[in-house]
């Protein structure tokens, strides 16, 4: 069998190490966060840390089967896993069992699966195999279909609802800019992220207008300075362009300045109806618009406290002080984190975003060694998910990202997750391997 051929002497080996790897420390840190002396077999399934080894011996089962189909099954097969995980995502609704105020998740025994956590490389394999069958991602068609691929999962999960998971699919758009999409759409969801913050921050403000005894509402005060920019924008345009290229910037000017009213208009509504009660809170908190006396930055206070008492070599594995008494809530789940800082200090939580890094760069590296065009997309949507998990997760503990439920890839508990993160780079090991007999 020649080079070309082995499929196995092929498989990357660096992403097999760094997976495994990180596996196994994120297990040895469930056991920590969850760690009970009656309890100390860290097999015991009575616990989280047993329950994860199942879900451990279950996802290398998982990546090992997939390791053995043929790439090609995945790229044929692309649209039909997408639309069986959404017939996931319509039945949970209907049949899952409720937790946490969400309807997200299937009860088996005493497990439970999370469908919206497959909506993540079904979402990628999906979008791959339509992108790849195109020249650019130039017309207003294809952008659509591009976008109602990503936004359809997202609005089925919002139903649940589970707004974390739903936010992943935001990594999506760095794939859709690598395919040709204008930069002018990462500048406008920039802009509006900005426009949104502002919004919040200037909801329960009021300012009175100069030489009059009027009072103007923050958010409409908010947008009286757009439209000011926009005629600013307005006069710098007529003094300084010439005539041909006015009558373009006026309509952009005109357009964004009509948008953006709308839109700040519209954020009061989403706030409100969309998100939770909670969210809405500990988005009020970070941006410093509400003050805390319940105890609704409870999570992330005790969570910074965690990871500053480790200093920079820690207190020593299953020493955490605040780990060993459960002072951080969720921390086997969303602030996993924290016992890492805690017992590993800044040279722990330094080691973990470091080797994430590596395994995000390694994926990269992988997606401009490829001759197929649909591996290539698959690995960008890998590494956008890898990377958008390791952001938010990592400034949710430290109070840099308000807490939205996003797991740390491979540390967090959690079997949907990973499952879901071994599926992703199952597939992209497999098809990876094959890359020296790929046609297109």
């Amino acid at each position: 069998m020649s080079a070309r051929d082995n499929v196995a002497a092929n498989f990357d080996r660096p992403i097999l190490g760094l997976y495994l790897l990180l596996m196994f420390m994120g297990w040895a840190n469930i056991y920590s966060a969850a760690y009970d002396p009656a309890h100390a077999s860290i097999f015991d399934l009575d616990k989280e840390y047993g329950k994860q080894a199942v879900w451990m011996g279950i996802s290398l089962l998982l990546g090992g089967g997939i390791l053995l189909i043929r790439g090609q099954v995945f790229r044929d097969a692309a649209n039909v896993i997408y639309g069986g995980v959404l017939v996931l995502l319509v039945a949970v609704l209907l049949f899952g069992k409720e937790v946490n105020g969400a309807k997200a998740w299937f009860a088996i025994g005493g497990f439970g699966i999370q469908p919206a956590e497959f909506a993540k490389f079904a979402t990628a394999l999906a979008l791959s195999r339509y992108l790849s069958g195109l020249k650019a991602l130039v017309d207003l068609r294809s952008r659509v279909i591009s976008a109602i691929l990503i936004l359809t999962p997202v609005a089925l999960i919002m139903l649940q609802p589970d707004t974390g998971t739903a936010l992943v699919s935001g990594a999506f758009i760095l794939v859709l800019y690598r395919e040709g999409l204008s930069g002018n759409v990462l500048l406008l969801a920039i802009l509006a992220a900005i426009v949104s913050i502002l919004s919040l921050i200037f909801k329960e403000s009021t300012f009175n207008l100069p030489f009059t005894d009027h009072v103007l509402g923050g958010q409409y005060f908010l947008m009286v300075v757009i439209i000011v920019v926009a005629i600013l924008a307005w006069v710098f345009v007529h003094q300084f362009l010439i005539k041909r290229e006015r009558k373009r910037f006026y309509g952009y000017i005109a357009l964004g300045s009509l948008a953006s009213v709308v839109f700040i208009s519209s954020v009061d509504h989403a706030f409100n109806n969309v998100l939770a009660e909670h969210q809405q809170d500990r988005i009020l908190v970070m941006l410093g618009q509400m003050e805390d006396p319940q105890g609704l930055g409870y999570n992330v206070k005790q969570s910074q406290t965690a990871i500053g008492s480790g200093g920079f070599a820690g207190k020593g594995y299953l020493e955490g002080t605040l780990t060993k008494f459960k002072y951080v809530p969720m921390q086997s789940t969303d602030f996993i984190f924290c016992t890492v800082g805690e017992e590993w200090g800044f040279l722990g939580t330094s080691f973990v975003v470091i080797t994430l890094t590596v395994l995000i760069l390694r994926i990269i590296q992988i997606s401009d060694r490829q001759r197929s065009k649909f591996t290539r997309i698959y690995a960008y949507c890998v590494a956008s998910i890898f990377f958008l998990h390791l952001m938010i997760n990592v400034g949710m503990t430290i109070g840099l990202a308000p807490v939205i439920g996003i797991p740390l890839p491979f540390f967090s508990y959690g079997g949907s997750s990973m499952m879901g993160f071994t599926v992703l780079l199952g597939i992209l090991l497999r098809l990876d391997a094959e890359r020296l007999s790929q046609l297109r």
